[in-house]
C-alpha cells in the first residue's frame, strides 16, 4: 500500500480523514505538472487515469500525492469535459425535451456517490495498492475487449431507460478501485446493454461531470489543506489544458461534431 512519507503515528488518527491527503513531502512543480498532463490525456481513454496517477509515482519513487491530489487533477479534466459538452448540459437544463437525459445522469451518479461515501477510507488507502491496480487493469482490459468484439449495438442515448441508467451507474461505482477505468467500465456495460459504441462513449463522458464534481466537493477541504498549493495548482492547470486539448483540439476535427465522443475514444480505436 502506498502511504505519504514522514507521517507521524499521531497523524493517523481514525477521526482525521484529511491527513492521508496532505503528505508532508509534496511533489515538485515538475512532477505535479507531469501528472496533470498524464491525467488530462488518459481521462479520455478507457485505461484508468487514476491508476496512472498512482503507478507513475510508485515506479519513479515519488511521494504518493494521495486521493485529494487525484481529485484535484480530475477537476482539471472536468474543465475539458465541460468545454466539449457544454451545449449538451445547457440543453438538458433549458429544454424540456432533454430533461429526461438529465434525470438519467442523476440516477447513474447515485450508486457511485453512495459507494464513494461508504468506502472513502478504503479508496484512499487499501485500494491504492499497486498489486490490486495491476489486476484491475488486466481484468478491465479483457472485459472491454470482449464487450467490444461482441458489440452489435443499435441503441442511442435517447433510447436509455431508467434501468439501463442505473445499471451503468452501478458499474461506474466499481471505478472507485484505481485500475478500473470509469470510462472503460461504463462503456463496456453500455455495449453489453446494446448501445452503439459512439453512444456508449458519449453517455460515459456526460456521466463523468457530476461524479467528478461531487468528488471535488467532498474533497474540497482536503484540497484546500494541501501543504503546497503551487504544486497542486500546476497539476490542475496542466490537467485542464491537456484534457481540453485532447477533447476539443487535435482530438476533434471541429466543434460541430459535439454529438460524437472525443476522437481519442473513437470506435476505430475501441476496435483496435
Amino acid at each position: 500500500m502506498l502511504r505519504p512519507k514522514n507521517l507521524r503515528k499521531e497523524d493517523l488518527q481514525e477521526n482525521d480523514r484529511y491527513v492521508i491527503h496532505s503528505p508532508t513531502v509534496p511533489l515538485s512543480l515538475l512532477q505535479s505538472a507531469a501528472l496533470g498532463i498524464v491525467q488530462g490525456l488518459t481521462e479520455f481513454l478507457p485505461i484508468s487515469s487514476s491508476a496512472h496517477l498512482i503507478l507513475i509515482p510508485y515506479f519513479f519513487g515519488w511521494t504518493d500525492p494521495g486521493l485529494a491530489f487525484d481529485v484535484a487533477l480530475h477537476l482539471g479534466t472536468l474543465v475539458g469535459v465541460m468545454a466539449y459538452f457544454w451545449k449538451d448540459f445547457w440543453e438538458m437544463l433549458t429544454l424540456p425535451t432533454h430533461r429526461k437525459t438529465l434525470g438519467f445522469l442523476i440516477v447513474a451518479t447515485i450508486p457511485g456517490a453512495v459507494m464513494g461515501l461508504l468506502f472513502e477510507h478504503k479508496v484512499e488507502t487499501v485500494f491504492r495498492s499497486p498489486a490490486l491496480i495491476a489486476w484491475a487493469l488486466i481484468t478491465m482490459g479483457a472485459l472491454l475487449a470482449i464487450a467490444d468484439r461482441k458489440a452489435r449495438g443499435i441503441k442511442a442515448v435517447p433510447d436509455l431507460t431508467w434501468a439501463d441508467a442505473l445499471i451503468i451507474g452501478i458499474s461506474q461505482a466499481l471505478a472507485l478501485i484505481p485500475g478500473v477505468s470509469r470510462s472503460g467500465i461504463t462503456i463496456t456495460t453500455a455495449l453489453a446493454l446494446g448501445y452503439k459504441r459512439e453512444e456508449a462513449a458519449r453517455f460515459s463522458f456526460l456521466m463523468s461531470a457530476p461524479i467528478i464534481a461531487g468528488a471535488g466537493i467532498l474533497k474540497m477541504k482536503a484540497i484546500l489543506m494541501a501543504p503546497d498549493k503551487a504544486a497542486l495548482g500546476a497539476g490542475f492547470i496542466c490537467s485542464a489544458l491537456a484534457g481540453d486539448d485532447c477533447s476539443s483540439g487535435s482530438a476533434c476535427p471541429s466543434r460541430g461534431h459535439r454529438r460524437s465522443p472525443p476522437a481519442s475514444i473513437s470506435p476505430s480505436m475501441l476496435r483496435s
